[in-house]
């Protein structure tokens, strides 16, 4: 029996791969380019980076974005975490199935209904659009992926480990802050890093509840790029994927040695009389 890849899927997924990623790898490529010309390649150059720099509109729109990634996703972070553990500590309470609902809703729902929502309801509540609404979006939307792993975490969570804590004098609230949230750290590192780039990626929803002086970098970008790609434009998308894939590979590295820390402590314990 031939167990390797048939052509069809090498193919398949060089094809994939190529639909995927090719586009990125040209963006980071021009990003270099000598030429104004984002199509055709003048020479390696590093001076679109610096011609960055000096736009003073995209570093406001930039500093806007992390200010707003971060608030929200560390808001997020809190209120996904405790949704997180009541869903897998309290399997059973009134208004259960609502709550859960209420979770999973902004997971699956398209980003314009969303957005509009949010809009109506700052409308209806005479709440000015800027910073703050854009916050609150953010935080409404991201707060749902940090539950989720969170709550997949909580899954696997061993409570005799907890139990054995409060037999020996802690408190419930000790309990969670000394034993639980050291193990589940690592999810939630994870669901930070997850709520944080969202956030950075987010145009949407952000363009329905933005205001005046709260222009997020991405809404900068699609403002300038109807109006023709430019070579700042490549330099600072290059930027964004740096990035997004150093938070990628920062969970990744983190989700790694909580495994690895895990195995070496059941390991421990299996060996240990």
């Amino acid at each position: 029996m031939n167990k390797g890849l048939s052509w069809f899927t090498w193919s398949a997924l060089i094809f994939g791969f190529s639909f995927l990623y090719l586009p990125i790898i040209l963006l980071v490529l021009f990003s270099f380019n000598e030429s104004k010309l984002v199509t055709v390649w003048g020479g390696f150059s590093t001076k679109w980076y610096a011609e960055l720099f000096n736009n003073q509109g995209l570093l406001n729109a930039a500093w806007v974005t992390l200010k707003v990634a971060f608030v929200s996703s560390s808001v997020a972070t809190l209120l996904g975490t405790i949704s997180g553990v009541m869903l897998t500590r309290f399997s059973s309470f009134r208004g259960r199935t609502l709550f859960t609902g209420m979770i999973y809703a902004p997971l699956v729902m398209p980003e314009v209904i969303t957005g509009l929502s949010l809009l109506l309801m700052f409308v209806a509540v005479s709440l000015d659009r800027g910073f703050l609404t854009v916050t609150i979006a953010h935080i409404t939307f991201s707060m749902c992926y940090v539950a989720v792993v969170v709550q997949s975490r909580m899954a696997t969570f061993d409570h005799s480990i907890e139990e054995a804590a409060m037999d020996l004098g802690c408190t419930p609230g000790k309990t969670f802050f000394a034993v639980t949230l050291p193990i589940i750290l690592p999810a939630v590192v994870s669901g930070w890093l997850l709520s944080f780039t969202l956030s950075l990626d987010d145009l949407v929803i952000a363009s329905f509840t933005t205001g005046p002086g709260a222009t997020t970098l991405p809404m900068k970008i699609y403002s300038q790029v109807r109006l023709g790609v430019t070579p700042e434009i490549n330099a600072v998308s290059t930027i964004l994927v740096g990035l997004v894939a150093t938070g990628v590979l920062i969970a990744t590295i983190i989700s790694r040695r909580n495994d690895a820390a895990r195995l070496r402590d059941e390991r421990l314990a299996a060996v240990d009389p």
